[in-house]
């Protein structure tokens, strides 16, 4: 077989280099679309419903919210597996599907199971689904904070981290999420900025006020009311209710009861209103002070090395958007442990090549045939990157390596020995070396 493969390549040498050709067209178009990474991602196909739970211990989580989430995702097509996880404010339910399901349509079952269980969760619990993403998805990290220099920055670190956050909330994470292959950007310290209430409880009682009513009060006092349309002379006029709130001085003049004074008794008689956060569950740091940090995740499947380059030079233009003092400060992009990566495996795969044709030069004492038989090396390189793309499997360290590094076993055993004959049947007729001999005797020409 593999002399009439030789003598049909030696007869249709046209059609060798024609096909030779086309093979390196085709690898180069696939590897100009091969998904680049570091390391391979060995992810499953999952799907995550993340609650948030303020309110309710861990006990009571898995009660209430994560067991009829887990009862109501029994049963989906080509589910495997369910776990969860009850902590303290949050409540995750982790779905994994068999191996080459559409995450899109795992998606899209999970979402319509999580509409038929929403009615049997506590009020104001909403679940939602975790971005399309994996474990590597964090290609990218970011620092947003003012510059040494600036002296117009708050005195106040909480003051500061608070006008950050919202820098990052408002200017960098949505201009960021517009980036090709961006899933989402995630945030990290910083201070949430509310405006604070705090009732004092002895003026709410010598009025007759409960702290509900006062909540009450807040709520309706602060939402836009919309009403209809008057048509006059040709002219259409939208009609609506202005009662939203603007800034922590009208809600301290919003009116609470009428005590038959000259004037209604206010919110900011009985409490006290201000610019507040939140109570925190974590922070981040960077260079050992508290910062708010920034992690672009990537959608699944893309090229993490093209990504990480676009957000790096989105984050270039965002630079003059930004309040003056602002900085981002790169942490941590993807790109550079790529592109170390690849110099890695080009350096094994050059030296690798070299060795080989030099070893070949010494086997074969030509170097036109060594060299003809080291173009194997490209070849077979891009046609597997021609499979890798087909079956979506990445670049990385580890499958460029293999593919261009695995020695050529030959003929050699299994286990890795040098090959060896069959044994001879028992059924095979043997001789004897007198019968040897003697052979030889009668026909000297026969070895």
């Amino acid at each position: 077989m593999i002399d009439k493969i030789l003598e049909f390549a030696l007869r249709q040498r046209v059609f060798v280099l024609l096909a030779a050709v086309a093979l390196i067209a085709i690898g180069a178009w696939s590897a100009s679309r091969l998904p680049i990474d570091a390391v391979p991602d060995i992810t499953n196909v999952q799907v995550q419903i993340n609650t948030s739970v303020p309110a309710l211990a861990p006990e009571e989580i898995e009660k209430l919210i994560t067991y009829p989430i887990e009862v109501e995702m029994g049963g989906i097509e080509k589910l495997l597996e369910v776990r969860s996880l009850s902590k303290f404010g949050l409540s995750q339910v982790s779905l994994i599907f068999a191996e080459g399901t559409d995450i899109y349509r795992a998606r899209q079952l999970t979402g319509e199971r999580l509409q038929a269980v929403l009615d049997e969760l506590p009020p104001g619990v909403t679940p939602k689904l975790a971005p399309i993403t994996t474990g590597l998805g964090e290609i990218y990290h970011y620092t947003v904070h003012y510059k040494k220099d600036f002296k117009d920055a708050p005195a106040d670190p909480i003051e500061r981290l608070r006008q950050l956050k919202l820098v990052q909330d408002y200017v960098v994470k949505p201009a960021l999420r517009t980036v090709p292959g961006v899933t989402e950007v995630n945030t990290s310290g910083g201070y949430d900025k509310q405006i604070v209430v705090t009732p004092d409880p002895a003026k709410l009682a010598s009025i007759g006020l409960t702290i509900s009513e006062l909540a009450d009060v807040l709520a309706k006092n602060t939402a836009n009311a919309g009403g209809s349309v008057v048509e006059k002379g040709g002219e259409s006029v939208t009609v609506r209710s202005v009662g939203r709130v603007q800034n922590a001085a009208e809600i301290a003049a919003l009116p609470l009861k009428y005590t038959g004074r000259a004037s209604a008794l206010t919110v900011g008689e009985v409490a006290t209103v201000g610019i507040g956060s939140s109570a925190r569950t974590g922070s981040a740091t960077h260079d050992g002070a508290e910062a708010v940090l920034g992690s672009a995740l990537m959608l699944l499947g893309e090229n993490s090395r093209l990504v990480s380059q676009r957000v790096h030079t989105k984050i270039g233009e965002l630079q003059a958007k930004l309040p003056p003092g602002v900085v981002i400060e790169t942490v941590y992009n993807r790109t550079d442990l790529v592109d170390a990566t690849i110099r890695t495996v080009e350096k094994n795969l050059f030296e690798g090549a070299i060795l080989v044709i030099v070893i070949l030069i010494g086997l074969l004492g030509n170097w036109r045939a060594a060299l003809i038989v080291a173009c194997a090396i490209p070849l077979s390189m891009l046609f597997a990157l021609t499979g890798m793309v087909r079956y979506g499997v990445s670049g990385n360290l580890m499958s460029l390596g293999a593919v261009g590094l695995r020695p050529h076993r030959g003929r050699r055993g299994r286990h890795g020995g040098k090959y060896r004959p069959p044994p001879r049947s028992s059924s095979a007729p043997t001789r004897s070396l007198a019968d040897a001999r003697r052979a030889h005797e009668h026909h000297p020409h026969r070895l």
